[in-house]
């Protein structure tokens, strides 16, 4: 009777609304994170050709079509939680090109500013503005066990799995980019950031710092900009910029901090002109 009474009551608790399983639609997982990219192969396919043709011409001739196919290998048809790095590698292998010496451009909690300033590749080649991050740059995947199709539903998020196909993508492009740049190296910070304008775990921090090429490099730079109108939160010497400079001298690097570097300040003063935060620039 006892045993009867635990076990209907086991039986009522796996059933019950209050018991946390993964939901399932139509066979697939429902993660927290956003379904892929809707025309994910038109888009990436597209930047590709876009790339060797306008943007970038001088990396010489690439066979988009199959950098998709190498690129697409990595995840579909695999568990979305059980994706490596390494597992990129033929993809790598196939869009690689150089990174000219001088125009490296690391970044923190600036995307859009670092695009608008390195203007495609003419003034500085940061990571997105490479032919490998074209393939991931403001997009999603992920694929799914036992399934040769794309999950355009919802696919695990950095919460739910490290080893989703979205951020072992970035990881090894960010460790390649890394090992790749040479000459001056420029980093942009910001220090309007909450928690710091140097995360001390980030993908700078972590996968790009740790694979510079110190017989490679000449100097690095760091540009530690405000929000206009924000706080000034983090400079050059203080909080988690002293971090990163005693990090990169520590590992014998040559470095130079400049707080809101000029050439930077009138771009972004372009939308503010009569704020007085910009009157330096008129």
């Amino acid at each position: 009777m006892m045993k009867s009474f635990f076990l209907s009551l086991l039986v009522g608790f796996l059933f019950s609304k209050d018991y946390v399983k993964p939901t399932e639609i139509d066979g697939k997982k429902k993660w927290k994170g956003e379904g892929t990219t809707p025309n994910l192969e038109s888009i990436v396919i597209g930047r590709c050709y876009e790339y060797i043709r306008i943007v970038n011409p001088s990396i010489g001739e690439k066979n988009c079509t199959e950098i998709w196919e190498a690129f697409k290998k990595a995840f579909i048809n695999k568990d979305p939680c059980n994706i490596l790095p390494s597992d990129y590698e033929l993809f790598i292998n196939l869009a690689l090109h150089t990174i000219p010496p001088n125009k490296s451009l690391f970044w923190e909690n600036n995307h859009l500013l670092v695009t608008s300033y390195s203007d495609r590749t003419r003034r500085y080649m940061p990571l997105c503005d490479t032919l490998i991050a074209s393939f991931g740059d403001f997009l999603n995947w992920c694929g799914q066990a036992n399934d040769t199709g794309f999950n355009y539903d919802s696919c695990p998020n950095t919460e739910e799995c490290e080893n989703n196909a979205v951020e072992s993508f970035w990881k090894i492009a960010s460790v390649t980019y890394a090992k790749q740049s040479s000459g001056v190296i420029y980093v942009m910070l910001n220090g309007s950031a909450i928690g710091g304008a140097y995360p001390v775990k980030g993908f700078f921090a972590d996968y790009e710092v740790p694979n510079f090429q110190k017989d490679r490099i000449s100097r690095i730079e760091i540009w530690v900009m405000d929000d206009i109108g924000g706080p000034d939160l983090d400079s050059c010497g203080k909080g988690s910029v002293q971090i990163l400079e005693e990090r990169l001298k520590t590992m014998g690097y040559d470095i130079t901090c400049i707080d809101n570097y000029k050439s930077v300040l009138l771009l972004k003063c372009l939308d503010y002109l009569n704020h007085s935060d910009c009157s330096i620039v008129s």
